[in-house]
């Protein structure tokens, strides 16, 4: 399918589909970053089949959003002036174009109840679902709807699921810091998307569709939107039946590469498994990077800029969807 051209970069394109019979509100963002194209394939295709009749809603109300950065789109990079998909929550004064974008996109989450984000990533790796934090009363994410966002995870039928992304944001700012916990402006950039959706009481899934390029990541995003769209009833079908529990992993922690000159020992993908003392990456000054324990590799970045994100590292969780 092609992709959609954008008149404007500060123009939102949202289509709205809402059924007489009452029922859940879930929206679907695509193109939260410019190079991520599965998602904004996935929801055309699906728009297709409901402007032509092949789909019908039958209950509740759909709102999808094929690229929510058209700027970073038109550039097919991540970012347009700074990623969207952070400090999402809105401001009185924007301040860049992602500002504007985000004062834009918060209402219309508000208002709705469920969200999925579909997105991919830059090394090789299959499919996977990103969940929030468990039931919880705390002051850095409480939330009560986790029962629900699992089953979304757990419908969507990757054969992964990742908690734990607040909580390590949080510990890698502290880490930079030298140990200094972050205050609340600097844990504020870490929310995205799902994590404004759940404090306005409604709960989201991140679906990473596979890598950037893989083929067969628009199929991804387009058969995660029927699954939930069956598993919220807002279509007349049967409800997916719950698969086999996946994977479930915990991100414990963040590697930022320092240096231009840091590189990996190998091409990594993501969830490639690594053993406690295995050699990771190379830093500048010839230093060798080691797991510190058994685990896998998330989101493996080649690109990386020096002070951001290299690497994340995660284990097996106890957390049963």
């Amino acid at each position: 399918m092609a992709m959609p051209s954008f008149p404007s970069d500060d123009l939102l394109r949202i289509h709205s589909f809402v059924s007489t019979e009452p029922g859940p509100r879930l929206i679907v963002l695509g193109g939260v970053h410019g190079d991520e194209t599965c998602g904004t394939m996935g929801i055309e295709r699906l728009r297709a089949e409901l402007d032509g009749g092949a789909l019908r809603l039958a209950r509740g109300e759909l709102t999808l959003v094929p690229v929510a950065n058209p700027l970073a789109r038109r550039l097919l990079r991540r970012e347009g002036e700074r990623n969207l998909n952070r400090s999402f929550r809105p401001s009185e004064a924007p301040a860049d174009h992602e500002a504007r974008l985000t004062n834009l996109l918060c209402p219309l989450l508000a208002r709705h109840e469920v969200l999925l984000d579909l997105h991919s990533f830059q090394s090789a790796g299959e499919a996977f679902s990103m969940i929030g934090p468990r039931d919880n009363a705390g002051t850095l994410e409480p939330f009560a709807r986790a029962f629900e966002e699992g089953q979304l995870a757990l419908h969507i039928g990757t054969p992964r699921v990742v908690e734990g992304w607040l909580d390590i944001y949080a510990a890698g700012l502290a880490q930079r810091a030298g140990g200094q916990p972050a205050d609340e402006a600097a844990l504020a950039f870490g929310w995205g998307t799902n994590e404004y959706m759940r404090s306005q009481g409604g709960y989201g899934v991140t679906l990473e569709c596979g890598q950037h390029t893989d083929p067969a990541a628009p199929a991804v995003a387009h058969a995660a939107i029927h699954s939930a769209l069956r598993l919220l009833g807002m279509v007349d079908a049967p409800a997916p039946a719950a698969p086999q529990q996946p994977a479930l992993l915990r991100l414990v922690s963040v590697t930022d590469r320092t240096h231009e000159d840091d590189q990996f020992v190998r091409e990594w993908a993501t969830f490639d498994a690594v053993a406690q003392g295995e050699a990771i990456g190379v830093r500048a000054d010839g230093s060798v990077l080691r797991a510190e324990r058994d685990g896998f590799l998330v989101f493996p970045n080649t690109e990386a800029l020096p002070d951001t994100e290299w690497f994340y590292f995660a284990v097996a969780s106890d957390r049963s969807l």
